[in-house]
This record gives C-alpha cells, structure tokens and sequence, in this order.
C-alpha cells in the first residue's frame, strides 16, 4: 500500500480539480504542466482546486468528466451496493443484500478515497499552511472525511496515510476520535476569532459554502455533535461535554444551513445518474414506514406502481432475497422528478448532493435531551421541529400536511409483496410506534431513531452508523443471509472487511489494525463506540 500523496498523486489531483474547477475559472490562471510540480510549488492558488477534488471525492463521488476522480460506479458500490443496501434505504439484488461480501466490493471506496480523496485533501492543507481559516476549514472536512471511513472499516490509516513508506499503519477508531474531536476544536478556535468573512483561497472551488467562515464553523460544530452522540455509549461523560459544546457554539438550526454539494455537468449526482439505471427501487422496510405513516416525502421518492390509478399503490423489495426469487414482480423506482435522471437527463447535474442536513441536528438534540444533556430545548419541541425541517426540505410546507404528520397515530404498515408472496417472514413489523410523541422515554428513542433514518436519506453513511450505534430495530432483518461470521446472520451489517490488497502489500499494518479492531476481520465485528 503505497498511498504517495506528493509529486505523482499531485499530478492527478490537479488533473481532475483543473476540470472541477473549470465552471469558475479559477483554474485556468494556473499555467504549469501539473506532472511536473514538486511540493515546494503548493502555494495557496492551488489549494482551492485540491479542496474541489477533496469535496467531491469526499462524498464518494465521481465523473468520467473528472480524470483522477474516477466514474459514478464508485458511489454505486462503495455506496449504493454496500452502506444504502444494508440499511434498506434501496436494493437492487447484488449479493451484499444477503450480507456478503462479493466481488471486491469492499476495496472500491477504500481505493477511491486512499489514492484521490485523501491526497487531494493533504495538497490543500500543505497549500494553506499559512492560511489559518482555510486550515480550520480543511480539518474541518478532514474530520469528516475520515468519520465516514473509520466508522465504515474500523481502525484505518490516518496520522501516517500518505506517508510514502512501504507500511502505513492504522489508527485505532478511539485515537482518531479523539483526534477529530481535537481538530474541531481548533477550527471552532480559529474560526470564531476570525474577522475574516470568506475564504478567498477556498471560496471560487468551495461547492459546498463558496468558501463562508461561518457556514463552515456550523458545520463544524454539527460535525462534532453528532460525534458526541456516536460515542454517548462507549464515554457518556466525554459525550456530554462535546455534545454541550457543540451547541453552544452554535450548529445547523435552519435547512440554508444545510451542506450539499452543488452538482454540475461537470461533478454530477451519482446517486440520480445510476439510481434507476442500475435497478435500484423501493425496499419493503421503506415501504413499511412510509405507507403506514402516509408520510408526505413517499411521493417525492418513490413511484406508484400506476401512475395513472386513482389509488396509488406502492410496492417495496424485501431485501436478502434470493437470486430471482421474485420473478418479475414490479417494485416502485425512485421517482425520477426527485432522485432519478430527470427531465431530459439533466437533473444529475442540477439536484445538488446531500452531505448533512440541519434536521439531523434536531434530532440529536432531541436524543440528547433525553440523556439529560443541555441542548438548548427540550426533547419533544426539538423532535417535532427536526420533522418540520426534513419536510420543508423536500418541499413539504403546507402547515396542515406537516401538523396532521407530526401528530400521526397511523403505524407503518406490512408491505404489499405479502399480497404475492404471503409466506415470506415479514409479519413483524419492526417499527410498533407513530409519528406523534410517546409518554415513554424508550419510545421517544425508537421515535427519534426512526425520524433521523427519514431525514438523514440518502445520505446512508451515516444513516448506517446511527442505526448502529442507537441499535433501534427500525428496518427488517434480510430475508436471507450468504454469511457465516459470527455476528452477522441476518441482523444489520457492523462493518465494512479490509480490502484484499492490504493483505498482499501491507500486511503487518493490517494485522496490527485487526488488533486493534478487537475480533475478527469481518462484518460482524462491532466498533469501538458500537457496544450494544
């Protein structure tokens, strides 16, 4: 595992940000031949086009417009095959929905961020090491960057990845929250003493907020408490501190607020390029919730079955089936006015990327309310306004459709495939509770665990790490299962194995990171912060 993050990743890097920067540009005044810049030529008029490449490589993206940047297909698996199916956010019938591993499946995201993602994100920072907002703002991605790997694999390469070497050793998962935790800090310190209003290195690439120092210390704070909230069980003390923190220093409260990628021919969004074309459609858990709770959003994802029927129908596919197990059944797509390609295959290039949404916050508040932390409401008010705030984010305003959902007592529902198939194991519907707040504390828990797995969609990396850490039975167990580990069978998926090229060409590194993942390398072995 050789990840050189200087003169030859370099020279890919600014190949792919010289197209992703190529809308604004910012990128042509840059006259040098990227394969021939040594590190000393870093300065601060390429950091912005290596913190494009770390943005949008960041989310898993890719484009065949972007070299370095690589293809969609890697959202498609290191995403849609691997952490959506899992969770039931979609289903196409590739292996990973019976939990398996199949097809190196597990290495294209690990690929992807080891040799573009994390080498464009180190070029920036070497780029603006005199610059201490555009700095701040860097750590500030790098943490989450990095979250969504090490809470997918379990300890990985991090103080030393880039290090050049022939061995890169890997991090425990509690030395690097330790260490995002320490880096937020610094951000938030930096940041909130600045006088400075935008990045100007950052900000003619900065897809996300045009280069805003306050937007992106929000974001910051956002970032450090739903950390906080994933570690509430392993340190409730150190949970409380970072999430109380947080909040006072202020996150997201409001949806413009909210982190999206702007997508553009240049940089499209994967998930509406492949969704459909690929086969993805509704899955039964889905169905489940949103047709029982007659939630508003349902017609905003998914398709009926008839579009033209009086009675819209919608159907979901229970995942873990079986090879063909369903024929040709038809299940509901995803609704291309929303997620799919759109009117004349232009909305991959118009519907921008959701990264973090401010509803999660309230959400988490809400959760946090109930450990007896201060975040600043109490907990029903902060549910209720998370619920208000997803809505109003997919267009959902009208106050008589938002209040009669809110105060919902339908419960979800069994899915319409046991109209067909009436034998499958499907009777145990797994979410029992309505929308409307519960009297019960361990209800209200469920209810918060369910909201957030709405609201967080599609952005399933951390939908998948919350269902993890909360251990809310909200989506069903898969139908069926192709693996033996133990701690997988057919419950929900604990993480990500290593790729098979980390055995072959860094070995020790690997083994020691086994260690230090405390069981075996497989998908049923819990994280540190998942000890439930």
């Amino acid at each position: 595992m050789k990840y050189r993050f200087k003169i030859k990743t370099l020279g890919v890097a600014l190949m792919a940000v010289s197209i992703l920067s190529s809308c604004t540009g910012d990128f042509d005044e840059i006259n040098k031949d990227p394969n021939s810049l040594t590190e000393d030529q870093l300065d601060a008029t390429l950091a912005g086009p290596a913190f494009a490449s770390a943005l949008y490589a960041g989310i898993h993206n890719g484009s065949y417009s972007s070299p370095g940047v690589d293809d969609q297909g890697t959202w498609g698996i290191a995403t849609g095959i691997l952490s959506s199916t899992f969770i039931h956010y979609l289903n196409c019938g590739y292996g990973t929905e019976r939990n398996a591993f199949v097809n190196g499946y597990e290495g294209r995201g690990w690929t992807r961020f080891y040799t573009v993602a994390a080498p464009a994100l180190a070029n920036a920072l070497k780029a603006s090491e005199t610059n201490a907002e555009a700095t701040a703002i860097l750590k500030i991605w790098k943490v989450f960057m990095y979250n969504q790997m090490v809470d997918a694999y379990g300890p990985i390469p991090y103080t030393q990845a880039g290090n050049g070497k022939e061995s890169v050793p890997y991090d425990s998962v509690e030395f690097i929250y330790e260490d995002f935790f320490k880096l937020l800090d610094e951000a938030n310190a930096t940041l909130t003493s600045s006088s400075t209003a935008t990045v100007a290195s950052l900000a003619p690439n900065d897809r996300v907020y045009a280069g805003s120092v306050d937007k992106w210390r929000i974001f910051g704070n956002s970032m450090r408490l739903r950390l906080a909230m994933r570690i509430s069980d392993k340190d409730p003390g150190k949970a409380k501190t970072q999430a109380e923190a947080a909040v006072a220093a202020g996150v997201m409260q409001t949806n413009d607020q909210s982190a999206y990628f702007k997508a553009s021919n240049i940089t499209p969004n994967n998930l509406n390029m492949i969704v459909n074309s690929w086969g993805y459609v509704m899955t039964a858990s889905m169905e489940s919730i949103l047709v029982g709770y007659q939630d508003p959003r349902l017609e905003k994802w998914f398709a009926p079955l008839d579009a033209t029927a009086t009675t819209k129908v919608y159907r979901g596919n229970p995942v873990g089936g079986l090879e063909d197990q369903f024929g040709t059944t038809k299940f509901s797509a995803f609704n291309n006015d929303v997620l799919g390609n759109g009117a004349a295959n232009t909305l991959s290039e118009t519907k921008n990327i959701e990264i973090f949404m401010a509803s999660e916050n309230y959400l988490t508040r809400a959760e946090g309310a109930l450990n007896g932390w201060n975040m600043g409401g109490d907990a029903k008010t902060l549910y209720e306004t998370g619920i208000r705030l997803s809505l109003a984010q997919w267009n959902i305003t009208d106050a008589n459709v938002v209040n009669a959902y809110i105060n919902g007592s339908t419960l979800p529902t069994l899915p319409n495939i046991l109209t067909l198939y009436p034998t499958l194991d499907l009777q145990d519907i797994p979410v029992k509770l309505p929308v409307a707040w519960s009297s019960s504390v361990a209800n209200q828990r469920t209810q918060i665990a369910v909201q957030k797995y709405l609201a967080v969609f599609p952005e399933s990396w951390e939908a998948w790490a919350d269902l993890r850490r909360s251990d809310a039975k909200v989506i069903y167990p898969v139908l069926n299962t192709d693996n033996p580990d133990a701690g997988v069978g057919k419950s929900l998926m604990k993480r990500i194995i290593y790729t098979t090229n980390e055995y072959s060409s860094n070995k020790a590194a690997v083994e020691d990171g086994i260690v230090k993942l405390g069981g075996a390398d497989s998908g049923g072995t819990r994280l540190w912060w998942d000890t439930k």
